[in-house]
C-alpha cells in the first residue's frame, strides 16, 4: 500500500487505518496503536536499540497493542503476583520499556519521564475505528481506483489519498449518483452509505456493493 501524507485542518487529527500502521513494522519504522492512539515508537527503538526489554515491541511491530492496557486509566495492566501477592504490572509477553521491575532493581532508572504510552511526542495520529472501501471512478477516462479510507475522514482528505493516483484530483467536482459532494464532510454525512455490517448479516460479498464515487473534470486545470 502507499505511503501517504495528508494534510490535516487545523485541529483535526489525522487518522489511520491497520493496514497503514502495519507498514511500519521494522527497528528502523517501528509504529503500533494502542487504545485509539497511533504512535511512531521509532526514536524509542533507537534509543534502546539491543535492550532485551525492546524485544516485545519489536515483536508487535506494526500491530494494536491495547491489550497491553487498560482502557479505564491508560496504564500498563496490573494484576496481583501469585507468589508475593502483591499488585504488579501484567506483561505476559515480558517486560517492555518504561515498565518498572516488579521488585527493587539496581539498574532501573527512575528518572524516564512520562512512559511512550502517555507521552504525546510518539503521538502522530489515532486508529480509524472503522475502515471503509469506496471506488473512485474517473468520468473522463473511466478509470476506477478502489481505496481504503477511514470513516472518520472527510472528502477533502479522501481526496489526498487519491493524489497518488491522480495529481489533478483538486480539478474534479466529486459526486456520489447526481449529488456534489461537501468536501469538509464525511462520507456518510454526504449520505454515502456504508453498508458493510448489514451485508455480512445477509452473507453477501461486500466487494460487490462497494459505493462509487464519480470525477467530474472541471477546466480549471491544476499544475503537476
Amino acid at each position: 500500500a502507499p505511503r501517504i501524507r495528508i494534510r490535516m485542518e487545523s485541529g483535526r487529527p489525522r487518522f489511520f487505518t491497520p493496514a497503514e500502521v502495519a507498514a511500519h513494522d521494522t527497528v528502523d519504522d517501528l509504529w503500533v496503536s494502542c487504545l485509539g492512539q497511533v504512535c511512531d515508537l521509532s526514536p524509542l527503538a533507537e534509543r534502546y536499540r539491543g535492550d532485551a526489554l525492546l524485544l516485545p515491541i519489536l515483536e508487535s511491530a506494526g500491530a494494536d497493542v491495547s491489550h497491553w492496557f487498560d482502557p479505564q486509566t491508560g496504564d500498563v495492566r496490573r494484576c496481583v503476583d501469585p507468589l508475593t501477592h502483591c499488585v504488579r504490572y501484567y506483561t505476559p509477553r515480558g517486560r517492555f520499556v518504561h515498565v518498572p521491575p516488579a521488585g527493587p532493581s539496581s539498574d532501573w532508572d527512575t528518572d524516564i519521564g512520562q512512559p511512550w504510552w502517555a507521552d504525546q511526542r510518539y503521538r502522530v495520529g489515532r486508529l480509524s475505528a472503522k475502515t471503509r472501501w469506496v471506488r473512485v471512478i474517473n468520468a473522463l477516462t473511466s478509470q476506477e481506483q478502489k481505496l481504503q479510507v477511514c470513516s472518520e475522514e472527510t472528502v477533502a482528505e479522501i481526496l489526498q489519498r487519491y493524489l497518488y493516483y491522480n495529481a489533478h484530483a483538486r480539478s474534479y467536482t466529486w459526486k456520489h449518483g447526481d449529488v456534489v459532494l461537501d468536501m469538509s464532510k464525511t462520507l456518510a454525512e454526504n449520505g454515502v452509505p456504508d453498508d458493510d455490517h448489514e451485508l455480512q448479516e445477509l452473507r453477501l460479498d461486500p466487494d460487490r456493493f462497494i459505493p462509487a464515487i464519480q470525477l467530474h473534470f472541471n477546466d480549471d486545470l491544476t499544475e503537476g
